[in-house]
C-alpha cells in the first residue's frame, strides 16, 4: 500500500506554499484585468455616444418635428444606438417622448432619468441604467438650437459585458487548472527534494551509528548538493578519525604492554640472588629507560587531554633558542651517537622567544626523537636557531629519506603514524607540538624532499614584545 507524505512533511508544505503563491498571482491577475477590462469598454461606449451627439443635434435642428421618428431611426442604424427625442412642457415637468427609433412603446424610457435630469439641469448626462434586466449606457443632452428638446442615446452594453464574462470565466478556469498543476508540480518537486533530505537524514544516522563506510553521494550542483559532498567531507574525516583512533588504541595496548612487560621480566630477575652486580645495573638502567617511556606516554596523553579541556596553561617568557638547541642536543645526544647519527646544534646569534620554556623544550624533544627514530644510522640531524623578521625559530634538519607528500600534513594529525616498519610511537607527539606551537602563538611547519627534511617552529620573538611581570605571563589556551 502506497504511503502519502503526512501533512507536515516539508513536500506538503511547499507544494502549499506554492499553490498559495499561484492564488495570490491570479488573485492580483483576476482583480486587476476584469475591473479595468469591463472599465474601459464600457468607457469606450460612453465615448462613442458622446462623440454622437452633436452629430445628432445637428439632424434634429435640420429636419421638421414630423421627421423626428425617420432621423432617429436613421441615426440608430448607423450608431447601432437607440435615438429617443423628449419634449419639454413646461419647467419643471418630466419630458415626454416624441420620437423613439425602436419603433415601440416608449413608455421603458418615459421617465428616463438621465432625460429627465438632462431637461431639468439643461446639460449633457451619462450613466449605466438597466431595464428589463439588460444594462444600458446612456448619455442625454438638450438639441443645440432646437428649444424644449432633449435627445437620449441608449447602447446596450450585453455585448461588452459578455465579453468581460468570457475573460471572466476564462480566468477562473485557467486559474484554477492552474492552481491544481502548481500544485502537483510543487508537491512532486518538494517531494523529490524532501527525498534527497531523507538520503542526507539516513547517511546522518548511519554516521551517528559508526557506520563510516557508505559514501554519501549527489551529483547536483545545488545547495543540497554542495551539503551533501560537505556530509561526505566529514563522513571520510570521522572514518579516518575512527581509524586512527583504533589504531590508537592498538598501538597505546602495545607500547603499553611491552614496557610494562619488561618491567616485570626485570623485576623477576633482580629478584634472583644469582644476578652480579654489573647485570643488576644493567637491567636497572634498562628499566629506568622503560618507565620514561611510560612517562612520555602518559605525559602525552595527559597534554592531549588538557588541550581537549581547554585546561592548558603556558607561561610566556623570553627563551633563548640557542640555548634550547645546545640542551636537546646534550640531552639526545647519547642515543644520537648509540643509533649512529650524527647530532649537533647551531645558532645565529641571540635567539629569543616570548614562549613556555618548558613547552619549547617539549617541542624539540618530539621533533628531535622523530629524527633519530624514522631515519637510517649516519643520518645528519641538526638543530639549528635562527631569527626571520619578527620572529625566533628553531629548525630540526635531516639528511634522511624525506617524508611522502601525502603524508606530509597528515604527520600533524592526532594518532597518525607513517606505513612500514619505521613507523612507532603513539602517533599523537607531532600534534600536540603544534597545538602548542600555536597556543604560544606560533608554527610549525614541515618541508620535505629526499635527502632534506626540516621542521620549524617559529615563535614570536621577545625583543618584539613589551616586557610584562613573570606573574602576568599566564594566558588561557
Amino acid at each position: 500500500m502506497r504511503r502519502f507524505p503526512p501533512l507536515k512533511s516539508l513536500s506538503v508544505k511547499l507544494g502549499l506554499v506554492l499553490f498559495l503563491v499561484v492564488a495570490g498571482a491570479m488573485a492580483i491577475v483576476y482583480f486587476a484585468v476584469v475591473p479595468r477590462l469591463e472599465s474601459r469598454l464600457v468607457n469606450s461606449t460612453f465615448d462613442s455616444l458622446e462623440r454622437s451627439v452633436p452629430v445628432v443635434s445637428v439632424g434634429f435642428r435640420s429636419n421638421s418635428p414630423f421627421q423626428y421618428q425617420v432621423v432617429a431611426e436613421t441615426f440608430e442604424r448607423q450608431l447601432n444606438a437607440r435615438v429617443v427625442v423628449f419634449r419639454v412642457l413646461s419647467r419643471g415637468s418630466s419630458p415626454i417622448p416624441v420620437a423613439d427609433s425602436s419603433g415601440v412603446d416608449s413608455n421603458d424610457v418615459a421617465r428616463d432619468p438621465f432625460a429627465v435630469a438632462a431637461a431639468r439641469a439643461g446639460r449633457y448626462v451619462e450613466g449605466r441604467v438597466e431595464r428589463e434586466g439588460r444594462e444600458f449606457a446612456e448619455v442625454a443632452a438638450p438639441v443645440t438650437g432646437v428649444p424644449d428638446t432633449v435627445v437620449l442615446l441608449s447602447a446596450p452594453l450585453a455585448d461588452r459585458l459578455s465579453t468581460v464574462s468570457v475573460v471572466r470565466r476564462d480566468l477562473l478556469i485557467f486559474g484554477a487548472v492552474a492552481l491544481v498543476v502548481s500544485w502537483l508540480v510543487g508537491s512532486l518537486a518538494a517531494l523529490k527534494l524532501t527525498r534527497r533530505i531523507h538520503r542526507l537524514e539516513a547517511a546522518a544516522e548511519r554516521i551517528a551509528d559508526g557506520d563510516f563506510g557508505v559514501e554519501i553521494s549527489d551529483a547536483s550542483r545545488d545547495e543540497l548538493g554542495h551539503l551533501a559532498r560537505t556530509f561526505d567531507r566529514m563522513r571520510a574525516r570521522l572514518s579516518d578519525l575512527d581509524r586512527a583512533r583504533r589504531e590508537f588504541i592498538a598501538n597505546a595496548s602495545h607500547e603499553l604492554r611491552t614496557p610494562l612487560f619488561a618491567l616485570g621480566g626485570f623485576l623477576e630477575l633482580l629478584a634472583d640472588e644469582d644476578v652480579d652486580e654489573s647485570t643488576r645495573r644493567d637491567f636497572l638502567e634498562t628499566a629506568r629507560g622503560q618507565v620514561a617511556r611510560l612517562t612520555r606516554l602518559a605525559t602525552d596523553l595527559l597534554d592531549l587531554s588538557r588541550i581537549d579541556a581547554g585546561q592548558l596553561g603556558l607561561e610566556l617568557e623570553p627563551v633563548d633558542l640557542g640555548a634550547a638547541a645546545r640542551e636537546l642536543v646534550e640531552e639526545f645526544g647519547p642515543l644520537a651517537e648509540t643509533n649512529g647519527h650524527v647530532l649537533r646544534a647551531s645558532s645565529t646569534g641571540d635567539v629569543d622567544a616570548l614562549a613556555d620554556a618548558e613547552r619549547v623544550l617539549q617541542i624539540g624533544r618530539s621533533l628531535v626523537e622523530n629524527a633519530l627514530r624514522h631515519t637510517p644510522a649516519g643520518t645528519e640531524v641538526e638543530l639549528r636557531a635562527t631569527v626571520w623578521v619578527d620572529r625566533a625559530q628553531l629548525a630540526v634538519h635531516d639528511t634522511g629519506p624525506g617524508i611522502a607528500a601525502a603524508d606530509q600534513e597528515k604527520v600533524f594529525e592526532r594518532f597518525y603514524r607513517g606505513e612500514g616498519s619505521a613507523a612507532s610511537g603513539s602517533g599523537i607527539g607531532l600534534a600536540i607540538a603544534r597545538e602548542l606551537a600555536q597556543r604560544m602563538g606560533g608554527t610549525l611547519e614541515l618541508r620535505s624532499q629526499r635527502g632534506s627534511t626540516t621542521f620549524t617552529l617559529a615563535l614570536p620573538r621577545a625583543a618584539a614584545h613589551t616586557a610584562f611581570p613573570r606573574e602576568n605571563a599566564m594566558v588561557a589556551p
